[in-house]
């Protein structure tokens, strides 16, 4: 975690509500183009209230980042963690997250927003968008894996690509329906990876086996 990351735990109502309004306007404007100023207005507060909590933007982004990536490693080590569950479930459960920024207007993913940034942003940020990346490939890896070691999923290649391949579709996707418009087209993207990796999963059927 980078040293300039405040204890999540120890943040304060005003440190949260800064971040959710950062990470709404990097979602939707990206992080060059969002100021101490546009989020001091959205929340009717003076900048040095934003300065006392998170001292430059850096350290701002940095929080948001980290927040973001501690919020999907909970999710996702509790999804791995449910051994008896079905691992199309479990990659079903992953999609969750893409569909519902599909249905927000304007929104991407977060780090795939940064990383259209990417040379620009401070190193800080730069690792944890790579460590975000990584792990997520790392995660999906695994889940292929495991389904494939189960007779869940017939892979045509190794899971290392597929997983990247999964990763990198459902980036894309989100970034093809900020010009389009066309929430339908994140799950036209899913069915096809599914079919990919020999899998065919009824949207209602992750939702109830998860919950075993």
């Amino acid at each position: 975690m980078p040293a300039a990351t405040p204890n999540p735990s120890a943040r304060t109502g005003t440190a949260d509500a800064i971040l959710n309004i950062a990470q709404a306007l990097i979602q939707s404007r990206g992080y060059s183009a969002i100021s101490y100023q546009d989020i001091a207005s959205a929340l009717n507060i003076r900048k040095a209230s934003i300065h006392h909590h998170f001292p430059t933007k850096a350290d701002l982004g940095a929080a948001v980042v980290e927040r973001y990536i501690q919020r999907f490693e909970v999710a996702l080590n509790a999804i791995m963690s449910a051994e008896t569950t079905n691992s199309l479930a479990m990659l079903d459960f992953y999609f969750r997250p893409y569909r519902e920024i599909a249905a927000t207007p304007d929104q991407i993913c977060l780090c795939g927003a940064l990383a259209g940034e990417m040379p620009a942003l401070p190193p800080t940020l730069r690792e944890r968008v790579d460590y975000f990346f990584k792990s997520h490939h790392s995660w999906l890896a695994a889940i292929l894996r495991r389904g494939s070691g189960r007779k869940e999923f017939v892979l045509v290649t190794s899971p290392e690509r597929s997983a990247r391949l999964i990763f990198d579709a459902l980036q894309g996707a989100l970034l093809v329906r900020r010009t389009t418009g066309e929430t339908a087209e994140i799950e036209e993207v899913i069915a096809a990876l599914l079919a990919q990796i020999g899998a065919c999963l009824p949207q209602s059927q992750g939702e109830s086996t998860l919950q075993r």
